[in-house]
């Protein structure tokens, strides 16, 4: 369909919308009215809108319903703010945004839409047409909000979709994936201390990783390195406390938040239940704090931000692929599902609960802190085996589909956990897993088990458990194939994702050189994930909807609350937090209509 067509249909299903709403508004009023007469004193204080969460979606909405006019209240069960927001990447991935144009970038709503198609194809009605529609169309707007709040981006220069050779796609140089700009947190003065602790020791972009994890492979990664964190150093100098990535998107969008008032948030605050009127539609909410239970009643509506069941064991026995475990999830503690299961209660629909943003995960045996393995997969000199010693992905691909791979290979051979094999090029070139480059392993850390070492590959397989036999010719296939530049199995180092990853010294292949210097390394490899994908089934508007597709009226849900309008891929860098924050604004938006 060219643009006059799809001008057309968006014409059409714009007006079906109109009216659609202004029925479900006199509908909405009339029980609303219903229930304030008939329970005046069932609770204790009254807002137009309740946000259950408080990541970068939840704070989108609250700012947006703020500018509209709208109270509102955010409620977070943690003691700190942000949610998994905070400890994330921080990208957001928006197509046709106006940094990105800012930057040079040229890029159509048409071409972002043929990639959704390609990449995501037909998973059903979590990631419908006129879903991409809308998030295609108000992702730019909702950035050029934030701009007009005051909100900083920088754009992220180099960082491709995920799948470069599909049509649509933006490849080498990026384009639609942006980020939060170094942030001084001091700006939040008392509210400073609620943020989590930064994980990193520098406020880097998420473009800068590569070269920071490598800065021992040569001259040029130490100088860009230098030039990057001289700048930081001196602000630091002046007093200024710098954040970046998820951290400094979270806290950026707090400062905005508390400088536009008109909002409360409250830490230390979990849903208990939701509360709804004579017709089922929900007009409040039952929280629990210190202080005991409130129940809050909502003239608009509520809004369902927070997170998914990444730490629920009993939800991942159900729905997860097997085997199962809360232990190596990325995820913060409070991602329980709290909101998910409270949704269900009502008859909510969900979508897609046996998936999740996979990410290969190393785990930290002493402390049981799990590490996501971004980077250090997609370097030369390693690749990763099954218990028989044979490779089985690309192991530069993308994390979800990585973990895809290892469930699937789990199937046939026992691949939980896989093992990233290495050497010593590897281990003196890049970091790994919080391991420093050039750094021999503590006794500790060997004796624990978080690394093996052995003089050759038939002694490191015996120790690890691996097909001695199997371990070796594979390691001779895939050294003979690095020499080439060329993995003939598996494709590692073809796609410019892969090689944004790699490293450009290391020959024809940014991804490929032998593992052929003792001593070897290998790490147990999990199939860990960022949070879970699947959640409450919504319309366009994030109106959660039960299982006939009726809109639950005055019920939304966003972030990974929702079903993933990505369905079971990433489409790129920003790919959980750029829809979780569109649809917080398209939430909120659509609350403002409603009466």
């Amino acid at each position: 369909m060219g643009p006059p067509g799809l001008a057309l249909l968006r014409y059409g299903v714009h007006n079906i919308h109109r009216v659609i709403l202004s029925q479900n508004a006199r509908l909405l009023s009339t029980a609303k009215n219903f229930a304030s007469k008939s329970c005046p004193t069932n609770f204790d204080e009254e807002t137009d809108v309740l946000i259950v969460g408080s990541g970068a979606g939840a704070l989108t909405a609250s700012l947006r319903a703020t500018a509209l006019g709208l109270r509102n209240i955010v409620v977070e069960k943690e003691e700190t703010i942000g949610g998994a927001s905070a400890i994330s990447g921080g990208g957001l991935w928006i197509p046709c945004n106006p940094v990105s144009k800012a930057a040079g970038i040229k890029d159509s709503e048409q071409d972002a839409l043929k990639y959704f198609e390609q990449a995501v194809g037909d998973v059903g009605p979590a990631s419908s047409l006129t879903k991409r529609q809308a998030y295609l169309t108000y992702g730019p707007k909702m950035i050029e909000f934030l701009q007009q709040q005051g909100f900083r981006f920088h754009f992220s220069k180099g960082y491709p979709d995920y799948y470069p050779p599909l049509e649509g796609a933006m490849g080498k140089g990026g384009g639609r994936t942006i980020e939060s700009k170094v942030f001084n947190t001091k700006k939040l003065g008392a509210w400073e201390s609620r943020l989590p602790p930064s994980s990193i020791p520098a406020a880097i972009y998420t473009n800068d990783a590569p070269v920071f994890s490598r800065l021992t492979s040569s001259i040029g990664a130490f100088v860009y390195a230098t030039w990057r964190v001289l700048p930081l150093i001196a602000r630091a100098l002046v007093g200024q406390r710098l954040t970046s990535l998820g951290r400094g998107l979270v806290a950026q969008l707090l400062y905005l938040h508390l400088r536009q008032g008109g909002s409360h948030v409250r830490l230390g605050t979990s849903l208990s239940k939701l509360v709804q009127g004579p017709m089922g539609e929900v007009i409040g909410a039952e929280v629990r704090s210190s202080k005991g239970l409130i129940t809050i009643r909502t003239i608009r509506g509520v809004i369902l931000a927070a997170g998914g069941f990444a730490h629920n064991r009993q939800m991942r026995e159900q729905f997860m692929p097997k085997p199962a475990s809360t232990e190596w999830t990325n995820s913060p503690k409070g991602d329980t599902g709290d909101a998910i299961q409270e949704g269900m209660r009502l008859g909510a629909a969900t979508a897609l609960m046996d998936d999740a943003w996979w990410g290969p995960t190393i785990m930290d045996p002493v402390t049981g802190a799990p590490a996501f393995a971004l980077i250090e997969r997609a370097r030369p000199h390693c690749f990763i085996v099954d218990s028989s010693g044979s490779r089985f992905m690309n192991e530069a691909q993308s994390y979800t589909d990585a973990g895809h791979d290892q469930y699937a290979r789990n199937q046939k051979v026992k691949a939980i956990p896989a093992w990233l094999i290495m050497d010593s090029s590897h281990r003196n070139k890049y970091i790994l897993g919080g391991l420093f480059a050039r750094v021999k392993p503590s006794t500790e850390a060997l004796a624990s088990g978080r690394i093996f070492q052995a003089a050759t590959i038939d002694e490191l397989a015996r120790q690890i458990g691996v097909d001695p036999e199997g371990l070796v010719k594979t390691t001779e296939k895939f050294n003979d194939m690095s020499r080439e530049g060329v993995d003939t199995d598996f494709g590692k180092g073809n796609s410019v994702y892969d090689q944004f990853f790699g490293d450009p010294t290391a020959g024809v292949n940014p991804n490929l050189a032998p593992v052929d210097k003792s001593p070897y390394y290998a790490i147990k490899i999990w199939p860990g994930d960022l949070g879970t994908k699947g959640g409450l089934l919504t319309d366009e508007f994030q109106r959660v909807l039960d299982k006939e597709s009726r809109v639950i009226f005055g019920l939304y849900a966003i972030g990974n609350t929702a079903a993933s309008i990505m369905g079971r891929t990433y489409l790129g860098a920003g790919s959980t937090l750029g829809p979780a924050m569109t649809h917080g604004y398209i939430a909120a938006s659509n609350l403002s209509e409603t009466r």
